[in-house]
């Protein structure tokens, strides 16, 4: 009777052995597919970034009527917000649609109407402002900590600035290092078309954010 019992408990503990060791061996796997997915889409977030300074690119933000999905100025026009959107339509994600969707169902969440006096969304122009980028990414996204440190910014983090005169600016952290290897590199357009370059804390960070959809 006691060794029955006795091998009871025995049998007992293996079983709850082997489903500890399977649950973590399950929750390794799960991570382990987690992380090999956003590796997979940062290093195409990355690299979409890095191809838009192949395009010769005028700086001009002018107002323009664009079709609606997919929506996009001419090819060879832009802004620090069209850097982003052409570099997320370069995986499947419109910029325009997500930005307006939401506008459309949360309008008083965003600073249109107090910045540019609209009474409701414009999916022309909306997403092609910086503000309104930043408050969709802080309501769909990840907000992570403003740092001084550059390791802290990771590829394809998505970092606001303020200009000179008040100016919202928008670009993409790369995985590529600064000389001193102290700073990613960033993608952006600043007047003079797309280029990478070294301006991570060269002005005023407003906002740093993470969008994997």
């Amino acid at each position: 009777m006691i060794f029955e019992i006795e091998m009871k408990i025995y049998v007992k503990k293996v079983l709850i052995s082997f489903f500890v060791i399977f649950t973590i061996l399950s929750v390794k796997t799960i991570y382990s597919d987690s992380k090999k997915k956003s590796t997979k889409f940062t290093s195409k977030l990355v690299r979409a970034a890095i191809e838009r300074t192949e395009f010769n690119i005028v700086y001009d933000g002018s107002y323009v009527s664009i079709k609606y999905p997919n929506g996009d100025v001419p090819a060879n026009r832009g802004v620090c917000t069209d850097v982003i959107i052409r570099s997320y339509r370069r995986l499947g994600i419109d910029l325009q649609v997500l930005v307006h969707e939401d506008m459309l169902k949360n309008f008083q969440a965003y600073p249109a109407k107090r910045i540019w006096g609209q009474k409701k969304p414009d999916s022309n122009i909306d997403h092609r402002r910086v503000p309104n980028l930043q408050t969709f990414f802080t309501r769909k996204g990840t907000v992570l900590k403003i740092s001084n440190s550059g390791k802290n910014y990771h590829p394809g983090d998505i970092v606001t600035w303020l200009l000179p005169g008040n100016l919202p600016h928008i670009g993409i952290v790369t995985n590529i290092a600064s000389k001193d290897h102290r700073r990613p590199l960033i993608v952006h357009n600043i007047g003079s078309g797309t280029v990478l370059e070294d301006i991570l804390f060269s002005y005023k960070i407003t906002g740093h954010y993470r969008f994997r959809k």
